[in-house]
């Protein structure tokens, strides 16, 4: 019975160091995750090649505030050319 005392505990879990990143409930940039997946899928999930796709679509969590904006050299992507492709509704 000892050992249903290790259970009671709460595990030592970090935060994460820049705050939440909230899901996307309403797929707001589902468009983009998609997009994304698929260049993966295509390039045998080689991220190098999806730059721009990874970049539309951290640029649209951004914009609906699903992310804090940062800037791109923070995130590794400022010589990746983007465009804004994002549907106006």
């Amino acid at each position: 019975m000892s050992s249903l005392s290790t259970f009671s505990s709460k595990p030592n879990v970090k935060p994460p160091q820049k705050g939440s990143f909230p899901l996307d409930h309403d797929g707001e940039c589902k468009e983009f995750m998609i997009k994304y997946m698929q260049c993966l899928r295509i390039n045998k999930r080689e991220a190098t090649k999806c730059r721009e796709q990874s970049k539309d679509y951290l640029n649209c969590r951004m914009e609906k505030n699903l992310m804090l904006k940062e800037d791109w050299s923070k995130l590794g992507l400022a010589d990746v050319k983007h465009e804004e492709k994002e549907k106006k509704s």
